[in-house]
């Protein structure tokens, strides 16, 4: 989880009250660091220690279900498009009497910040991202690698970026307030992100080998339905 990073505190003393959180949350009195051994996993611990029924619902492809990630869940689902949250809340059941556990990895607020609406041949196209993995190995040649002569973005097509990232957030606060609807009560919601975006902040853009301070802060929010 994001955690601020306190000065004059032992790592341990923090640790403590991290998983005290984690308690309540779970609603159990005796989970720990010790709990989590040996697979230091938290989805493993509610599905084999707590009885949870545990599932994931990824939007990027780059998690599929062939990842390392894939361990402890019941179910785990690369979503048809990477932009539909609505979609997944569609996918979710709850049984009575049974606790729950869902990760859902959502994809409208990464690049190309595109609405599950808008068709794919209006998002747009930028040299050098848009299938960056994909096509890696075509600027290697004869064991060399071709330089790109294209040229960085200019700020009017970054502004252009950041509000379709706007766009994307504010889209997905009404989403969110439909699995607030959704989730049954005593369910614990945390919003967070794997990682910040740079919109041309010191010559930057996006994120990925970037070792800038935008990269590092991300939204955390956490709500409980009682």
């Amino acid at each position: 989880m994001p955690h601020t990073s306190p000065k004059h505190v032992y790592a341990s003393e923090y640790y403590k009250k991290d998983f005290f959180k984690y308690n309540e949350r779970l609603g159990c009195s005796d989970f720990s660091f010790r709990s989590l051994i040996p697979k230091l996993y938290l989805p493993c611990f509610l599905k084999e220690t707590l009885g949870y029924r545990t599932h994931a619902m990824v939007s990027l492809p780059v998690l599929n279900p062939k990842t390392i990630l894939n361990q402890g869940f019941d179910t785990f689902t690369l979503m048809e498009k990477h932009n539909d949250m609505r979609a997944m809340l569609k996918e979710m059941h709850f049984v009575d009497g049974q606790p729950s556990f869902y990760l859902l990895n959502v994809g409208e607020t990464h690049y190309p910040y595109a609405l599950p609406d808008e068709p794919p041949d209006q998002w747009p196209r930028i040299s050098g991202v848009h299938g960056v993995f994909k096509h890696l190995d075509d600027h290697i040649v004869g064991g060399k690698l071709k330089r790109s002569r294209e040229k960085f973005f200019d700020q009017e097509k970054l502004d252009m970026l950041r509000k379709r990232q706007i766009a994307a957030v504010s889209y997905l606060d009404k989403v969110v307030e439909e699995l607030f609807d959704l989730v049954p009560r005593n369910t614990y919601i945390t919003v967070t992100s794997d990682h910040g975006e740079l919109f041309g902040e010191d010559g930057y853009f996006g994120h990925g080998p970037v070792q800038h301070e935008k990269v590092f802060e991300v939204p955390f929010v956490e709500g409980k339905l009682r």
